[in-house]
């Protein structure tokens, strides 16, 4: 539940942002469906969960560090990020969910290797809009 309510928090306060390259409001849409989905006890919205927040990341990143001269944007980036915080931290959890989904055997190696996909996914993600 904390996971889903932090989740549905970070997506209102990312939602008003404008559109840039990354297409924020439409990720944080995704992510604000995926926390209603676990709110209704889905297993499985785990995953989506995490792969919005690792795709919103960008998007408010900027919006904190490069927003001296708008205030609010800056305030709302900050608490969307540390909104952002549990559903990164239940990254294995989400890696267990998506080799259910994607139809694997789940075993040991196969959540080590979406686990690892996830972090290279979300640290590509992350690098990407500052270069």
């Amino acid at each position: 539940m904390w996971i889903a309510a932090t989740a549905l928090l970070a997506s209102m306060l990312a939602l008003p942002l404008a559109q840039n390259s990354w297409h924020g409001p439409e990720v944080a849409a995704v992510l604000a469906v995926s926390a209603t989905a676990m709110f209704a006890n889905q297993r499985w919205a785990i995953a989506l969960v995490v792969i919005a927040e690792l795709m919103l990341l960008p998007t408010l990143a900027p919006r904190m560090m490069l927003a001296p001269s708008n205030l609010t944007a800056a305030v709302a980036g900050l608490v969307a990020i540390g909104a952002l915080v549990p559903g990164l931290l239940a990254m294995k959890r989400a890696a267990a969910a998506m080799v259910l989904i994607t139809g694997w055997q789940r075993t040991q190696s196969s959540c080590r290797r979406a686990h690892a996909g996830l972090i290279a996914a979300g640290a590509l993600a992350a690098v990407l809009p500052f270069l």
